[in-house]
């Protein structure tokens, strides 16, 4: 009997003794496509560069306390992430995940309007069917209601609206654009409503990961959300811990916007798995206030900044900037999107394929016309996701897809080194899966 704690009380995990590039392996020898871990293996297990740099650093440093010392890869790595972040980024608070990096960055949108004077912007604005982490503040921004249900009572209150969701929303007559337009035009309605001198941020995924399946806005929609947030005094915060770090075809997901942040979270790829590691950056502008007041982010954890994650983090960096690998997701995402589309564009249970770059997702519907989900009593993706497993592929399939109780997605985050060959492997278990679960 094993003192594990696990996710699942009903379900025995097989232990994992190794990986290898895309696969897992557990202690019968079984090897599993590893293309479901959250996003966060994009180059894949046992590479031998970010390996040594963690190998290499525990020789040095393995832990000082940020509250006295900084480090060498801290540094490093900081100066790496705002060399290539987006325009008026400027600093890098390190922590040890995404739910981290999100509670701290709704904690500095507060602390900065206390420094500006501004103490009565106290309100959160965030979109139905988000994702933001699991921690109090940051499950209190996401908005699947499956996940708050039972911890409603212990949430701040924060307000949701409707997310872009254009296979579900747009009607038949309206542009994308147009539709995006009619999207965004809710935060500023709820700004509105709210009162705009108590608004301080609008947090929101860049594409949408766990919650709805690799759901990219339409064109034009965050350009509109960065004029209504300017328009108004908001922050704008964009939560890249799943799509960021190269996953969406560009380091960070909001290039494809043209867009930049206030502030922005990664982590997932980040460190690849390699280390837990994860980042809040903020603008000049942020940090200036801060500076010019107390001086003090009232903030912190004891693992923030930890030399040995910041090392992995820094090597993972340079392999995707150095190794030409965010080409990479890109190409290949473009490639397995259209294996998919070719296999499954005609699946009677497939509605969608969507996503960017190695950012992939199938939406299950039972009809194809209505674009009805199927009952949510049947459970599909659990069973998808026990089948998968048994045929050897890590997938990340989720149930309550259209508003945290109906519909069923597959998400797809393939490491950035994925092989032809190992791409046409997981387009075959997927269809065997599918012709196990739902035959046509």
């Amino acid at each position: 009997m094993s003192n594990i704690f696990p996710r699942h009380s009903k379900w025995d995990a097989p232990v994992a003794v190794g990986g290898e590039g895309c696969y897992l392996i557990d202690a019968s020898g079984k090897r599993y496509l590893n293309v479901g871990d959250a996003a966060v293996s994009c180059l894949g297990h046992g590479d031998p560069e970010v390996t040594q740099a963690v190998k290499d650093q525990l020789d040095k440093l393995a832990f000082g306390h940020t509250g006295f010392l900084t480090s060498e890869p801290a540094e490093e790595l900081a100066e790496l992430l705002i060399k290539h972040a987006p325009d008026g980024i400027d600093k890098v608070y390190l922590v040890s995940g995404g739910s981290e990096a999100v509670e701290a960055a709704i904690k500095l949108a507060r602390q900065y309007f206390l420094e500006k004077g501004e103490p009565q912007r106290q309100h959160l604005i965030a979109r139905r069917q988000s994702y933001h982490g699991n921690t109090l503040g940051a499950l209190a921004a996401g908005g699947n209601q499956w996940r708050r249900k039972q911890f409603d009572p212990l949430l701040m209150n924060v307000s949701h609206i409707t997310p872009c969701y254009e296979y579900v929303d747009r009607n038949a007559d309206e542009t994308p654009e147009a539709y995006g337009l009619r999207a965004a035009q809710e935060l500023e309605d709820e700004i509105i409503r709210l009162g705009p001198e108590t608004v301080l941020a609008f947090i929101a995924e860049p594409v949408v990961g766990a919650t709805m399946g690799a759901v990219p806005a339409v064109p034009g929609y965050y350009k509109r959300i960065r004029e209504i947030c300017d328009q108004y005094g908001v922050l704008l915060i964009l939560d890249e811990v799943m799509c960021g770090m190269g996953r969406t075809g560009h380091l960070f997901a909001c290039e494809a916007e043209g867009i930049s942040p206030d502030i922005l979270c990664i982590a997932k790829g980040l460190g690849a798995g390699y280390q837990p590691i994860g980042a809040m950056l903020c603008s000049a502008d942020i940090y200036a206030a801060i500076e010019a007041g107390s001086g003090f982010f009232q903030h912190g954890h004891t693992y923030l900044g930890h030399p040995v994650a910041a090392a992995a983090g820094l090597a993972v960096v340079k392999a995707l900037t150095g190794r030409g690998l965010i080409a990479q997701s890109r190409d290949k995402g473009q490639q397995l999107k259209d294996m998919l589309t070719q296999r499954f564009g005609q699946h009677p249970h497939i509605g969608d394929i969507r996503g960017r770059g190695l950012f992939l997702a199938l939406e299950i519907i039972e009809d194809r016309e209505a674009k009805a989900p199927f009952d949510p009593a049947l459970k599909l993706a659990a069973k998808f996701k026990r089948q998968a497993f048994e045929n050897g592929l890590i997938c990340y399939p989720m149930s309550g897809t259209r508003d945290g109780a109906i519909g069923d997605h597959i998400l797809l985050a393939p490491p950035f080194i994925i092989s032809d060959t190992e791409m046409a492997e997981l387009v075959d278990k997927l269809d065997k899966t599918f012709a196990e679960i739902l035959p046509v």
